[in-house]
């Protein structure tokens, strides 16, 4: 690993670490919303990179002005994605969250035109079947946070022809999440719900919490994990198991 300077980093490092070892989701959003005030501080020392590495490959798919598209940003926590965002030109951003604390921190950055509060996995979430043109989900598709099986809703509320970005961590603490993940992203692409635009392997996600976790053929010093980014494009008139009405959502979004 590389030498780490004043402890500081070896504390960031203890922190993150203990957030991917916590597979409840309850406990892991408590963990968040304790974690808000130091967030965006302790991932910026592990050159977290996975919310510019997204946005970009949705700037290079999506079709049209990005001010003109209207995009949700699920599990936003403090506002990352959004501000990658609108640095590219997309103004029209909603969030959501289940972390309070972390929604809180997304407002006071004031990019997002609408921000509510849901436990994505436990319940739908707060819009029509339809409603945005690309739909991210950047860092939350790991044990203990938004389950595979609420995939479909992601797709529920993106346009037909709307895209669906994704990212997970392919570091060996999060394999068997990443190989039950694509067994249903392709389950969804056979199904005719959507196609697969992109699959980017990154090796340099983010700076790893342990030795265990660093990339294979890379040396001690490198010490990144690495994660994958997703893109697909809903498909028109896409009928898929599991792509369910939900109940009528809460005026505001």
């Amino acid at each position: 690993m590389a030498q780490e300077e004043g402890g500081s980093l070896s504390e960031v490092r203890a922190r993150v670490g203990a957030s991917h070892g916590i597979t409840d989701l309850g406990h892991k959003l408590h963990f968040y919303d304790r974690w808000a005030p130091d967030y965006d501080q302790d991932v910026a020392a592990l050159q977290y990179r996975a919310p510019r590495l997204a946005v970009d490959c949705l700037t290079q798919a999506l079709p049209g002005p990005p001010h003109a598209a209207l995009i949700l940003d699920v599990a936003c926590g403090t506002g990352l994605v959004a501000a990658e965002l609108q640095a590219r030109g997309f103004l029209q951003l909603h969030g959501v969250d289940g972390s309070p604390g972390m929604l809180e921190r997304a407002r006071a950055r004031g990019l997002y035109q609408n921000l509510s509060l849901c436990v994505l996995g436990q319940e739908p979430l707060p819009s029509s079947e339809g409603t945005f043109d690309a739909v991210l989900m950047v860092g939350a598709l790991s044990d203990g946070q938004v389950p595979c099986s609420a995939i479909p809703e992601l797709l529920r509320v993106t346009k037909p022809g709307g895209l669906v970005c994704l990212t997970t961590r392919t570091n060996p603490s999060n394999l068997h999440y990443k190989e039950a993940l694509e067994a249903t992203l392709d389950r969804l692409e056979q199904a005719g719900a959507w196609e697969r635009l992109v699959a980017w392997p990154v090796d340099q996600w983010e700076l790893a919490t342990s030795e265990l976790e660093v990339v294979p053929r890379t040396s001690d010093s490198d010490g990144f994990i690495s994660g994958i980014v997703y893109l697909y494009r809903k498909q028109e008139g896409a009928q898929v198991e599991g792509l369910r009405p939900s109940p009528q959502p809460p005026a505001g979004l």
